[in-house]
């Protein structure tokens, strides 16, 4: 699929494409170069994960255990 780039820089992602790894406004993207290609990758944020990990729903209580867990694995290092 071929693209043109405006005055400004901006190129426009094809809808086809857009769909197909659900980029919507507003997405942050990351460009990588290799050799003679630009890769653009989408970049993965705190919200793409929402949902994939189960909690007990009551996040003072995960916060708790978290800080014991890290100073529990503190100490053993230490000693």
């Amino acid at each position: 699929m071929i693209s043109t780039v405006s005055t400004k820089g901006q190129v426009t992602i094809p809808v086809s494409i857009r769909k197909k790894y659900g980029l919507c406004a507003n997405d942050r993207v990351d460009f990588i170069t290799e050799g003679d290609r630009i890769i653009l990758i989408p970049v993965k944020t705190l919200r793409d994960f929402r949902g994939s990990v189960t909690g007990s729903g009551n996040l003072d209580e995960e916060r708790r255990a978290a800080k014991d867990a890290v100073s529990h694995r503190t100490i053993e290092e230490m000693s």
